[in-house]
This record gives structure tokens, C-alpha cells and sequence, in this order.
């Protein structure tokens, strides 16, 4: 049996992982679970999957935790908190996958000393490779460990390499639902609330990742998670915007064919890959049934309309920290957008003036990372207050 570390379990990726697992009883277990604060959640989910270990952010949410576990009359695994613990169950001899699906920065060290552990990591954490990506990447290659996309996008690439030669590959070809303003006119786009924002046309997401989704920037994200994950100059990465989210990827070869990966949306798909990976089982996603007509629409993203998709692809050509960089301040205005306090478009100006204030380096540690993560969010909170200044005025 293998045994699975889920570093995020009370998140939308989190809980399609358990429900894999749960699925798949006997072949997966679960040794470690780890959440933020969200101890309701993980207590029901301590109850049914019986994990050696539980982790939670910090001392208040461990002391909810032990008293919902109490109040359940449920057995406690031991119990531990802050980002030690979560590197420490990632690490762990116990375990031989980790699934990586914490929201953010606070991610990122568990999830490169997982990978420095030699273990297979099933990555749905963009942090990990846009802001570190250079750091990660040498480290599967020095301690052979196996990372695994689990992003629909990344995927379903690593499927598509699956049927030639890496030496071979012309372009890999990403797809993007486009978000719910893929057709507003860009005039129109500064009147766009943050209620109008989350109304994702396909998926359902977290707070900030639909946001991005809306922005293009998470397209943008998952440009320089697949130059890292695959090899590939950003050159040879291309977006296509693609509504009916359908097909995921696909790639292009040297001799002018083009292998794509087709699917339902349903996350249970790429993450059960991911554990089973090279195998393929049977999986619990609704099938597309190919007797009924259907229309797929490709055409080319609107970089003016959407900034910060050129942005990203700029931040992958500088490399060095511009990543970490990039993220820190999207993170930063989104936030801000959420709370009413910049526009829409000010998302990406909060973004690109940071990118210019903060200057790129390399980072030989995630401690450096951390700091450059640190210094761009400072940076982008003062633009962003400026921009809400600005706004109150007008």
C-alpha cells in the first residue's frame, strides 16, 4: 500500500485526493494530513481516513482541532503545527507521495524538501514552481524524485509527452477558458466588481485562483510551471484560449502532428495519474460521450486586454526571482481588488510596477526566496495603497 502525505486536505484539491483514496482502499492509506485552520474539516476527515499525523498552521488551530476531535469522540493522531511540522510529514520514511495542494508561498519549503527526500510529488501548487522553480527543478534532478502536474493544464502534457520523443517536440500548447471577460471590451473592464470576477464560466475555485483565472495571470502561472516542468523555452509555450475547457493541452511534434488530452473537468482525473502514474485506473469522472455534437473554439488570448499574461512570459525570459516577484504581487492586488480597494485593471499595474521596483536576483535557498517573496510584498501593498488613494480621490 502506498502512503500518501496531503499537504492542503481541506481544499478543493485536498478533498478530490480523499476522495481518490477513499476510492481506492486498499492500494492508497494516508499518513499525514495537513490543513491551515479550517480543524472542522480536518477532524471529520482525522475520523474517516485515520491518518498517523495531523498538522495545522498554529497553536490556536491546534487547540480547536484537539477539542473538535474531542467533541467527536474520535481517535487523535499526533498532532503538531506550524511550517517545521509540515516539512518534517513531507519528509517522513513513512511516506512515499506527497500531494502537494497548499494555496500560496507557504508551500513551497515542504514541497522542495519533499522533492530533496527523493519522494513522488504530485504538484498542484503554483508557488512552487513560479516563484522557486530554477531551485526545485535541480533538486528532482540530484535526488531522483518523480513530480507529477496535477494542474489540468500540466497534465495533461505530461500525457501528451507520453507519445514521442522529448527531442521532437515543436510546441507545447496550453488552453485557457478565457474567464468570464474574455469578451468585455477593455474599456469596459474598470467597471468589473469583484461578485462579476469570481463567477468563473467552468470551474470552481478558490478565491484568488479565479481571480487569476479572470486576469489571465493564472495562465500566465502555468507558462512558467511548464518551462520548468518540461524543459521548454517561453517561447515554445503558446496560450490558446479555448471556452469549453475540454481539451487541456496539447503538443505539437516536429513532423506536424498534434497529440491533445481530452477529459471531463473533474480533478479526480489528473490526481488519481498522479498516484498511479505510469499506470492507468479506472476513475470515477463522467465520460464524453462522442455520438453527441459539440463545437470547440481556439483563438489567440488578448495580451492588451489581458496584461498580465505578457507579464508572465516577460518574468519567465528575465529569470532569476522575477517570478517569485510576480506572484507576491498578484497575490497582494488581487487581495486588494477583493476588497474593493483598486479596479480590476489595477491588478495588473500594482503587478508590473512592482516587477520594476523589485529587482530580480537568483536565490541559491528558499530562505532567499522567502526574502524576495518578503520584500515584493511590502513593495506591492505601498502600490496598492497608492492606488486606492488614487482612486478615493477620483
Amino acid at each position: 500500500m502506498q502512503r500518501v502525505t496531503l499537504l492542503g486536505s481541506t481544499g478543493s484539491i485536498g478533498r478530490s485526493t480523499l476522495d481518490v483514496i477513499r476510492r481506492n482502499k486498499g492500494r492508497f492509506g494516508v499518513f499525514a494530513l495537513v490543513a491551515g485552520r479550517n480543524t472542522a474539516e480536518l477532524a471529520s476527515q482525522i475520523a474517516e481516513f485515520q491518518p498517523e499525523v495531523a498538522v495545522v498552521a498554529d497553536e490556536p488551530a491546534l487547540e480547536r482541532l484537539r477539542a473538535e476531535l474531542k467533541e467527536r469522540g474520535a481517535a487523535s493522531p499526533e498532532l503538531l503545527a506550524g511550517g517545521e511540522a509540515y516539512v518534517r510529514v513531507a519528509t517522513a520514511a513513512e511516506t512515499g507521495i506527497v500531494v502537494s495542494a497548499i494555496v500560496g508561498i507557504a508551500g513551497l519549503e515542504a514541497t522542495y524538501e519533499a522533492v530533496r527526500a527523493g519522494k513522488r510529488v504530485g504538484l498542484a501548487n503554483k508557488e512552487t514552481l513560479v516563484a522557486g522553480g530554477r531551485l526545485v527543478m535541480d533538486a528532482v534532478r540530484r535526488h531522483g524524485a518523480e513530480l507529477i502536474p496535477i494542474d489540468s493544464e500540466h497534465n495533461g502534457a505530461h500525457q501528451c509527452l507520453r507519445a514521442g520523443a522529448r527531442t521532437d517536440v515543436r510546441k507545447l500548447i496550453l488552453t485557457a477558458s478565457g474567464g468570464p471577460f474574455r469578451n468585455t471590451p477593455k474599456e469596459d473592464l474598470a467597471k468589473v466588481t469583484p461578485r462579476q470576477a469570481l463567477n468563473h464560466p467552468t470551474w470552481k475555485m478558490g478565491p484568488r485562483i479565479t481571480i487569476d483565472s479572470a486576469t489571465l495571470m493564472n495562465k500566465g502561472f502555468e507558462v512558467i510551471e511548464a518551462c520548468w516542468l518540461f524543459g521548454l523555452d517561453p517561447d515554445h509555450v503558446e496560450v490558446v484560449v479555448h471556452p469549453q475547457s475540454t481539451v487541456h493541452a496539447m503538443v505539437e511534434y516536429n513532423d506536424g502532428s498534434v497529440i491533445a488530452q481530452v477529459c471531463a473537468t473533474d480533478m479526480r482525473m489528473p490526481i488519481q495519474y498522479a498516484l498511479t502514474w505510469p499506470e492507468r485506473w479506472e476513475a470515477p469522472v463522467p465520460r464524453l460521450d462522442w455520438k453527441e455534437p459539440r463545437t470547440w473554439d481556439f483563438h489567440a488570448p488578448d495580451f492588451a486586454r489581458f496584461p498580465l499574461l505578457r507579464m508572465a512570459y516577460e518574468a519567465q525570459r528575465a529569470g532569476g526571482s522575477a517570478g517569485c516577484a510576480l506572484n507576491a504581487a498578484d497575490e497582494v492586488a488581487v487581495e486588494a481588488f477583493l476588497r474593493n480597494e483598486i479596479s480590476f485593471p489595477a491588478i495588473a499595474e500594482v503587478v508590473e510596477e512592482t516587477l520594476a521596483r523589485v529587482p530580480s536576483r537568483d536565490a541559491a535557498s528558499v530562505e532567499e526566496l522567502l526574502d524576495i517573496d518578503r520584500q515584493s510584498r511590502e513593495a506591492a501593498v505601498r502600490i496598492a495603497r497608492e492606488r486606492a488613494g488614487a482612486r478615493v480621490m477620483v
